[in-house]
């Protein structure tokens, strides 16, 4: 069995190859693909909290090689910023759990 952590990685990846592909490369992610992942997987990021121009931006700024799509390497770089930022938000929370010893 495995274990949260590697449950939490398989969704990462399956989550990626889910949308990849549709269209063009499957190893990427066009920017329909990215906007349908967003809406359906990360609705806060999704189209209703996002207009045209801020998804252009983020697109941009996840684009590294700027190729109008976004590989792995780009989508896990965003998820890996999303957590830094709920970590942030999430550390300070009064109803954090004690650690176990």
């Amino acid at each position: 069995m495995s274990s949260p952590l590697e449950q939490a990685l398989a969704v990462m990846v399956t989550t990626f190859h889910k949308y990849s592909g549709k269209e063009g490369d499957k190893y990427k992610l066009s920017k329909m693909e990215l906007k349908e992942l967003l809406n359906n997987e990360l609705p806060i990021f999704g189209s209703k909290q996002m207009d045209e121009v801020e998804f252009k931006r983020l697109m941009n700024d996840l684009d590294h090689n700027k190729d109008s799509e976004v590989d792995f390497k780009e989508y896990v770089c965003f998820l890996a910023c999303i957590t830094m930022g709920f970590n942030e938000f999430f550390k300070d929370s009064p109803t954090k759990q004690p650690r176990k010893k």
